[in-house]
């Protein structure tokens, strides 16, 4: 099973990530959930997933600060992060992926978009 952890402050955007992921045909995932940066930091520090899920728009450590914290952080460095956030500017996209984040998916993201990042990232490492 490939660790996933999902960072989005929505309980509708986690619910729709999580059935995307559930209907997988070709990998299975073992899905944990942090509904706001900080609390996806502590997360990704204990459970050490194998990929990342990150939204932007949250209070208090937003998406982009989260995932420059992931990669100053010895123990999260390494683990790469997919952002899912409604900004779709392309200023937001090259700031996201400044931060060190491998891919930038606009919310809706369709299943076969996010599984299609998901199979890209991973490969990568």
């Amino acid at each position: 099973m490939i660790s996933i952890l999902i960072i989005d402050d929505s309980p509708t955007e986690v619910h729709k990530l999580t059935t995307i992921l559930d209907n997988d045909k070709e990998r299975s995932y073992d899905v944990h959930v942090a509904y706001n940066g900080e609390e996806g930091l502590k997360l990704a520090r204990e459970c050490a997933p194998e990929l990342i899920l990150m939204d932007v728009v949250m209070p208090e450590v937003n998406g982009f600060q989260a995932t420059r914290q992931l990669k100053r952080n010895e123990a999260t460095k390494n683990i790469p992060v997919i952002i899912v956030s409604t900004k779709d500017q392309n200023v937001d996209k090259v700031w996201g992926m400044r931060q060190g984040a491998k891919a930038y998916l606009v919310k809706p993201v369709s299943a076969t978009e996010l599984l299609n990042a998901i199979g890209t990232v991973l490969a990568e490492i």
